[in-house]
């Protein structure tokens, strides 16, 4: 078994929906260790950032909207954001998150139990896993800082930022 990390973001669906508590609960089945949370409004440029791989399809920028959670408004324009650490932890998590497309989701997953397609055709589909490692490492790295993060999983490095010293990404 190989120990991996991944981002896993509740999605401005979920938390309008008060489905934290129940997706924590789904999540936990794995048995995995949550490194960093944290609460996002995500801007614009984060969630573009996000979605880079899907930039040329036309549902791009309602996919940006949803993860800023436009659609919702305050005060669930937000995400909340993990990053758990597990052995197999991707294909673990990815298995209880269920299908991106809820309608083809496992009902007993999470976004097949929880998620929905909108009368537009967007995918409410409550979570984001990610992908692969090398994906998870980039998402990981978008989301959150070094010191965001309990346990060392990538290389940093100290810079001199103002009077101090920071710690970033290597």
């Amino acid at each position: 078994m190989i120990i991996e990390q991944l981002l896993i973001l509740i999605k401005p669906d979920g938390v309008k929906k008060s489905l934290t508590g129940n997706i924590l609960t789904k999540l936990s089945e794995a048995r995995m260790v949550i490194i960093g949370t944290k609460a996002v409004k995500v801007s614009k440029k984060l969630a573009e950032a996000h979605y880079y791989q899907l930039k040329d399809k036309p549902f791009f920028g309602e996919l940006v909207d949803y993860i800023q959670g436009k659609i919702y408004g305050e005060p669930w324009d937000r995400v909340i954001a993990f990053v758990y650490q597990g052995e197999d932890a991707i294909a673990r998590m990815r298995k209880i998150a269920g299908a991106t497309n809820p309608e083809e989701a496992d009902p007993i997953s999470i976004r097949g139990a929880y998620g929905r397609i909108t009368t537009k055709g967007i995918y409410e589909n409550v979570v984001h896993c990610s992908s692969d490692p090398s994906e998870a490492e980039r998402e990981i790295k978008l989301w959150f800082q070094p010191d965001e993060i309990v346990n060392s999983v990538y290389s940093t490095k100290k810079i001199i930022a103002g009077k101090g010293e920071k710690t970033v990404w290597a």
